[in-house]
């Protein structure tokens, strides 16, 4: 049976796992929270040393390298939590704040979150019985 803290425990997990594999390290600290189909990540991830340089310099540069990394960042996160979890997302709506390093992402899915968890463990309750 999965719970709605395992659920956020994988959210989390994977959430932390797409910054490794892009930034080169994991998060200091995120929160998920969830509201029928939303998910909501809110974390805080040191910016990138490369574009903390530029932040001064060349703001415009900066930003959209962001755009860019953030757009990256969403693909994969997608594709990860898919597969991962089995349940569909319809957008992720991702930005960052540079000065704060504060991060938010909202997941929308394709059906709310406990909606799908209480389908997938009827389902592996009804495996069970034969």
């Amino acid at each position: 049976m999965i719970k709605i803290g395992d659920f956020k425990q994988e959210v989390m997990k994977l959430n932390n796992q797409v910054n490794e594999e892009m930034y080169g390290r994991g998060l200091d600290w995120q929160k998920v929270e969830i509201m029928g189909d939303k998910i909501v990540i809110i974390a805080l991830n040191r910016r990138i040393s490369v574009l903390k340089h530029l932040d001064n310099k060349d703001n415009l540069t900066a930003r959209l390298m962001d755009l860019a990394l953030l757009n990256e960042f969403k693909v994969r996160l997608k594709k990860s939590f898919e597969e991962s979890m089995g349940l569909g997302i319809r957008s992720i709506l991702k930005d960052y704040d540079p000065v704060n390093q504060m991060a938010g992402t909202i997941i929308i899915t394709v059906e709310p979150v406990e909606e799908f968890l209480s389908r997938k463990n009827s389902k592996e309750n009804n495996n069970k019985l034969y």
